[in-house]
């Protein structure tokens, strides 16, 4: 008796193994039925060691957290994002995760495109294109029909298959505990394919989710898979690897680090939930300008010096249609704003320079350098009764007011301007401008040093936080 015949009277099945090197994603087409389109499966790349535990458990904790999670069929699941109908919408996003049992072979009527990563003992993903009228002929076509792929630990990958495809994802080794996978599924159409009347009521309602579209295994065929199981290296079987070769033993060692790394990201994971954040970041609201004001009061300022620093700052908002104030009350409220609202990080900065300059006899302040003089000794000229300037001007018609700051140092001279505009249609323009002449050298460095943080940082927040401050004071 010859050697294959041998494995065949003893009911084994020889496998033999055929691996190709490709220098792009590694990818298996599987054929699952005529007038079908083909399972794909694409590995696109390798995480670091026990990154798939950890993505599965964190964003399992967060999905469950979700206001439209279910957990139903062995798959928790969340929507993510709905159809939109009117809008001819008929997409749906969809969370889900796999855990360590894996889940019940099922389909579902519509074509299905998701994109997961493996656990830390690697995936499993199991297909068949069995058709329905062959199921109830015969349960066992379901097995000839049966089709495997193997996914490496802690890899990211793709799916694609069409509605009409039974499948099941499991861990790759069994009693791992480690989980299958996490993913994000795309239905490309929640209508598609053959809905019961049931569920495209539902689907049309915006009320679809995961289970309701997934149709399980018959239960006679079932019971036939749980009794009459494959046998161990018996179904086609498609092993996906990055860097390192199937079967060989570097592959094995690999999957052995990362299965105890995966465990210790568990364990560590245990420890506590971290909370996730949402931070909204508007428009450049503060915008920058190269040339001042026809009208500023700044044109007049140290005209007699070398202006080694120039720069002006605009913010136009529009109060509520209830708040009257003129352009003079607008700019007190600001200036009070600059005091009352300094911005936190500008404040801190501001410690620090006090620091480091009061060794040197120049002048410290608690407020940012544009507008430090506000906190500094009665002036001659005090606008609104309390704040000291330089000069101040308001115009005939109460629509412009602006204020002339600054200060004289060791090492430099500044004048700053602060102006408010009332504009067409309500919108008030709030507005920061300065201007310094140095008078050594030193002067010159120390501006040199500071000019970009006080261009991006200093000067935009601490206009913004003033007109906000401005906004929220009473009429």
């Amino acid at each position: 008796m010859n050697a294959s015949l041998a494995w065949t009277a003893l009911g084994l099945t020889r496998t033999t193994r055929e691996t190709r090197a490709t220098p792009t994603f590694p990818f298996v087409s599987l054929a699952v039925g005529p007038g079908r389109i083909p399972v794909e499966v694409s590995l696109v790349a390798r995480l670091g060691h026990g990154a798939g535990d950890k993505l599965f458990f964190e964003a399992q904790a967060r999905q469950g957290r979700h206001g439209r999670f279910v957990d139903e069929l062995d798959e928790p699941s969340a929507k993510l994002g709905g159809t939109d109908f009117q809008a001819g919408d008929a997409t749906a996003l969809y969370s889900f995760g796999i855990g360590e049992r894996g889940h019940p072979f099922h389909r579902h009527a519509g074509h299905r495109v998701f994109t997961a990563v493996s656990g830390s003992g690697g995936t499993q993903l199991r297909f068949s294109g069995a058709a329905s009228a062959e199921l109830a002929r015969d349960p066992a076509s379901f097995v000839r029909a049966l089709q495997h792929v193997d996914i490496p630990p802690d890899c990211l990958f793709t799916v694609r298959f069409c509605g009409a495809t039974w499948h099941q994802f499991v861990p790759l080794r069994p009693r791992s505990r480690h989980p299958a996978l996490f993913a994000l599924s795309t239905h490309t159409n929640e209508l598609g394919g053959e809905l019961s009347d049931e569920a495209r009521r539902q689907v049309l309602s915006g009320a679809g989710d995961i289970p309701s579209l997934t149709e399980l295994l018959p239960n006679v065929v079932a019971a036939w898979l749980r009794a009459c199981p494959p046998r161990p290296g018996s179904v086609p079987t498609t092993e996906l690897s990055l860097h390192d070769r199937p079967g060989g033993l570097l592959a094995a060692m690999c999957a052995n680090v990362r299965s105890l790394a995966g465990h210790l990201q568990r364990w560590r994971l245990g420890f506590g939930f971290r909370a996730g954040f949402v931070s909204v970041v508007h428009g450049p609201r503060v915008v920058a300008r190269r040339e001042l004001a026809d009208d500023c009061l700044l044109r007049d300022e140290l005209r007699d010096r070398v202006a080694h620093h120039q720069d002006r700052f605009t913010l136009t908002v529009t109060p509520p249609a209830k708040d009257a104030r003129d352009a003079a009350q607008w700019l007190a409220a600001a200036l009070a704003g600059f005091i009352d609202n300094a911005p936190r990080a500008v404040s801190r900065l501001m410690v620090w320079r006090n620091a480091l300059v009061r060794p040197l006899g120049l002048r410290t302040s608690p407020l940012g350098c544009p507008v430090s003089s506000l906190l500094g000794p009665r002036a001659p000229v005090c606008f609104a009764g309390r704040f000291p300037v330089h000069r101040e001007q308001v115009s005939a018609d109460g629509r412009v007011a602006q204020v002339v700051l600054g200060a004289d140092d060791k090492h430099l001279q500044f004048r700053s301007c602060v102006a408010v505009r009332a504009l067409v249609g309500g919108a008030v323009e709030f507005s920061l401008s300065d201007r310094v002449a140095c008078t050594n050298a030193f002067g010159r460095l120390y501006m040199a040093v500071i000019a970009m943080t006080h261009r991006k940082a200093i000067a935009p927040a601490m206009l913004a936080h003033a007109v906000e401050a401005a906004l929220r004071s009473p009429a």
